[in-house]
């Protein structure tokens, strides 16, 4: 896992197949239907905890010689919302959210927070139907089996990267400024500039004010290098 008919493979982990639709229920879908329902909050609480948890100890077993900012590095992008929205993308999730219609109109199912937070509520559900040594398979089957692919590029994101870049070169810290914002609500486009020094660098786009931030950034090290050539 993942794999063809991924959700069906994650369904059939559980015993009890409820607490994975408590899972699956996010709080605007059960504000437009009150009753005895109630949203997958207290869940993803849960998940991120153990989540962290295993992460933690695997790390610390298979990188024995790592020093401990190297592994905090390392487990945030693993557990960071672009990586377990790409995952809870694989395990087809946003597929079976429980979602408002307004959350849905506005592009809920494929929302990286919220399919992030999701992943989260079925690790905390998986471990209420079944315990820690099978959400512990689960995570080091999902998550864990990634991590080469990880290891391949940059631990630390672009905006960090630049922060260490620009202050070695003994310049002032980047400013981001959000230059435009174009599209529907479950559609936006932003389109972020660096400036360092007073200087604009590089523009980046993207889907979140983050995303755009980050590409500008790696962008500002790309050209800040190759003046500095």
């Amino acid at each position: 896992m993942p794999k063809a008919n991924a959700y069906l493979q994650l369904k059939k982990l559980f015993k009890n197949t409820k607490l994975l639709e408590h899972a699956l229920t996010h709080r605007s879908w059960v504000n437009e239907h009150p009753g005895n329902f109630t949203s997958n909050e207290r869940l993803e609480f849960l998940g991120d905890a153990i989540l962290e948890y295993i992460t933690s100890k695997e790390l610390f077993k298979d990188f024995p010689d790592k020093e401990e900012g190297y592994l905090t590095v390392l487990r945030a992008k693993i557990v960071n919302t672009q990586n377990l929205a790409k995952k809870a993308v694989q395990l087809e999730i946003g597929k079976y959210l429980k979602l408002s219609k307004g959350e849905e109109e506005t592009g809920g199912r494929t929302n990286p927070s919220l399919l992030a937070d999701t992943f989260e509520a079925i690790i905390g559900a998986l471990y209420l139907d079944s315990g820690l040594a099978k959400v512990e398979k689960f995570v080091k089957s999902v998550l864990l089996s990634s991590i080469n692919d990880i290891l391949s590029t940059p631990l630390k994101d672009a905006k960090s990267r630049l922060q260490e870049y620009v202050q070695a070169q003994g310049m002032l810290s980047p400013k981001y400024e959000v230059i435009s914002e174009t599209g529907p609500d479950h559609d936006k486009k932003f389109t972020i500039a660096v400036n360092v020094n007073g200087k604009k660098i590089a523009t980046g786009e993207g889907k979140s004010k983050n995303e755009a931030a980050q590409n500008a950034a790696s962008l500002a090290i790309e050209k800040l290098s190759a003046q500095k050539d």
